[in-house]
Protein backbone atom coordinates (compact mmCIF):
# COMPACT_ATOMS: atom_id res chain seq x y z
CA UNK A 1 0.00 0.00 0.00
CA UNK A 2 2.60 2.29 0.96
CA UNK A 3 4.36 1.78 -2.96
CA UNK A 4 1.30 3.07 -4.54
CA UNK A 5 0.75 5.86 -1.86
CA UNK A 6 4.16 7.18 -3.11
CA UNK A 7 3.55 6.31 -6.93
CA UNK A 8 0.73 8.35 -6.56
CA UNK A 9 2.72 10.87 -4.50
CA UNK A 10 5.14 11.37 -7.38
CA UNK A 11 2.89 11.60 -10.26
CA UNK A 12 0.44 14.64 -8.76
CA UNK A 13 4.60 16.59 -7.53
CA UNK A 14 5.43 15.39 -11.32
CA UNK A 15 3.70 18.77 -12.23
CA UNK A 16 1.90 17.02 -15.38
CA UNK A 17 -0.93 18.40 -16.49
CA UNK A 18 -4.48 16.10 -15.95
CA UNK A 19 -4.86 14.99 -19.35
CA UNK A 20 -0.97 14.05 -19.95
CA UNK A 21 -1.60 12.14 -16.39
CA UNK A 22 -4.84 10.57 -18.34
CA UNK A 23 -3.22 9.81 -21.88
CA UNK A 24 -0.15 8.13 -19.68
CA UNK A 25 -2.19 6.05 -17.58
CA UNK A 26 -4.15 4.86 -21.30
CA UNK A 27 -0.60 4.45 -23.04
CA UNK A 28 0.45 2.21 -19.88
CA UNK A 29 -3.39 0.11 -20.37
CA UNK A 30 -2.87 -0.22 -24.01
CA UNK A 31 0.55 -1.46 -23.61
CA UNK A 32 -0.55 -3.89 -20.54
CA UNK A 33 -3.88 -5.11 -23.65
CA UNK A 34 -1.34 -5.59 -26.46
CA UNK A 35 1.33 -7.61 -24.04
CA UNK A 36 -1.55 -9.59 -22.94
CA UNK A 37 -2.88 -10.82 -26.33
CA UNK A 38 0.48 -11.44 -27.43
CA UNK A 39 0.85 -14.19 -24.72
CA UNK A 40 -0.63 -17.83 -26.82
CA UNK A 41 -2.36 -19.65 -24.95
CA UNK A 42 -1.82 -22.91 -23.93
CA UNK A 43 -3.66 -26.16 -24.98
CA UNK A 44 -3.57 -30.16 -23.83
CA UNK A 45 -5.07 -33.10 -25.22
CA UNK A 46 -8.02 -35.10 -22.75
CA UNK A 47 -8.33 -38.40 -23.87
CA UNK A 48 -10.19 -39.08 -20.87
CA UNK A 49 -14.20 -38.18 -21.67
CA UNK A 50 -15.01 -38.03 -17.45
CA UNK A 51 -12.12 -35.49 -17.39
CA UNK A 52 -14.29 -33.36 -20.05
CA UNK A 53 -16.36 -30.93 -19.66
CA UNK A 54 -20.35 -31.72 -20.34
CA UNK A 55 -20.93 -28.66 -22.54
CA UNK A 56 -17.90 -30.12 -24.35
CA UNK A 57 -18.38 -33.22 -25.37
CA UNK A 58 -20.67 -33.29 -28.64
CA UNK A 59 -18.50 -29.62 -29.59
CA UNK A 60 -16.14 -28.80 -32.67
CA UNK A 61 -13.18 -29.50 -30.23
CA UNK A 62 -13.88 -32.91 -29.63
CA UNK A 63 -13.17 -35.89 -31.91
CA UNK A 64 -15.14 -39.04 -32.33
CA UNK A 65 -13.68 -42.35 -33.98
CA UNK A 66 -16.17 -44.81 -36.06
CA UNK A 67 -15.86 -47.59 -37.30
CA UNK A 68 -18.66 -49.32 -39.98
CA UNK A 69 -18.85 -53.01 -39.16
CA UNK A 70 -20.28 -53.94 -42.83
CA UNK A 71 -17.51 -51.70 -44.59
CA UNK A 72 -15.02 -52.09 -42.11
CA UNK A 73 -13.73 -48.49 -42.50
CA UNK A 74 -12.40 -46.55 -39.69
CA UNK A 75 -13.31 -42.88 -39.51
CA UNK A 76 -13.42 -39.53 -37.41
CA UNK A 77 -15.84 -37.06 -36.87
CA UNK A 78 -15.82 -33.66 -34.63
CA UNK A 79 -18.56 -33.59 -31.17
CA UNK A 80 -21.09 -31.63 -33.36
CA UNK A 81 -21.86 -34.44 -36.08
CA UNK A 82 -21.47 -37.18 -33.61
CA UNK A 83 -24.25 -35.43 -31.91
CA UNK A 84 -26.57 -34.85 -34.84
CA UNK A 85 -25.03 -38.18 -37.24
CA UNK A 86 -25.55 -40.87 -34.47
CA UNK A 87 -29.48 -40.51 -33.35
CA UNK A 88 -28.10 -41.38 -29.67
CA UNK A 89 -30.80 -42.57 -27.66
CA UNK A 90 -31.41 -40.13 -24.58
CA UNK A 91 -30.09 -43.12 -22.01
CA UNK A 92 -26.86 -43.23 -24.06
CA UNK A 93 -26.69 -39.64 -24.90
CA UNK A 94 -26.74 -38.85 -21.20
CA UNK A 95 -24.30 -41.52 -19.80
CA UNK A 96 -21.74 -39.79 -22.49
CA UNK A 97 -22.43 -36.91 -21.28
CA UNK A 98 -22.18 -37.78 -17.88
CA UNK A 99 -18.52 -39.17 -18.79
CA UNK A 100 -19.29 -42.76 -18.13
CA UNK A 101 -19.75 -44.20 -21.06
CA UNK A 102 -16.50 -43.75 -24.55
CA UNK A 103 -17.74 -46.62 -26.28
CA UNK A 104 -20.75 -47.38 -28.17
CA UNK A 105 -22.71 -48.82 -30.74
CA UNK A 106 -25.35 -46.97 -32.85
CA UNK A 107 -26.75 -47.72 -36.63
CA UNK A 108 -24.00 -50.41 -37.11
CA UNK A 109 -21.16 -48.68 -35.83
CA UNK A 110 -19.00 -48.93 -33.28
CA UNK A 111 -18.14 -44.90 -32.13
CA UNK A 112 -15.51 -44.10 -29.35
CA UNK A 113 -14.58 -41.05 -27.87
CA UNK A 114 -10.93 -40.26 -29.22
CA UNK A 115 -9.85 -37.26 -27.78
CA UNK A 116 -10.32 -33.28 -27.06
CA UNK A 117 -8.39 -30.36 -27.82
CA UNK A 118 -8.79 -27.51 -24.22
CA UNK A 119 -7.36 -24.81 -23.28
CA UNK A 120 -5.64 -24.61 -19.97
Amino acid sequence: MKNTENNIEEVLLSGKSLDELIKMKMQKELEEEIKNSQKKPEFFEERNISNVPAEKIFSKDSIFKIFNRKTKVESFITGIQADGFLGLRDDLREQILKGELSVFESDGNFISFEKIVLER
